[in-house]
């Protein structure tokens, strides 16, 4: 992961009442709430993301590091959420979602008002019961 992924220090929580996008901090509320329940732990700052758990990867090509388990990120157009896409279970409930994109390793929304929130709930769940590293 690149540096500006790295655990810090911050207040995840003094990170999301500074959002100032009244529905992006709103969605961003929702998911520091919903993210909290379903892995039972409290959230830390990964650089701009916040993140729950974390896991150590090895690349082939030799790099390593530890980065969140599942997180997000209030981005100004989008909310990236990270860690959903790697569990077998994720495919069929993200073609249930609702409207989103994806990358690499990320799921975009808009907002939470587009997707379907059980189907989100499954998600982070399946996300945080499958291994990693």
């Amino acid at each position: 992961m690149a540096p500006s992924m790295k655990l810090t220090d911050q207040d995840p929580a003094a990170v999301v009442a500074a959002i100032d996008h009244p529905t992006r901090q709103r969605d961003a509320l929702e998911l520091v709430d919903l993210m909290s329940e379903v892995t039972g732990e409290a959230p830390a700052m990964w650089g701009q993301i916040v993140g729950w758990g974390s896991y150590h990867y090895d690349y082939a090509s030799g790099h390593s590091g530890d980065f969140c388990r599942v997180g997000f990120a209030p981005g100004k157009r989008r909310l990236s959420l990270y860690g959903l896409q790697d569990a077998p279970e994720a495919k069929p409930l993200l073609a249930r979602l609702g409207k989103h994109t994806t990358g690499v390793g990320c799921v975009y929304l808009n907002k939470l008002a587009d997707v379907d929130q059980g189907v989100l709930r499954q998600l982070i769940e399946v996300a945080w019961a499958h291994p990693r590293g």
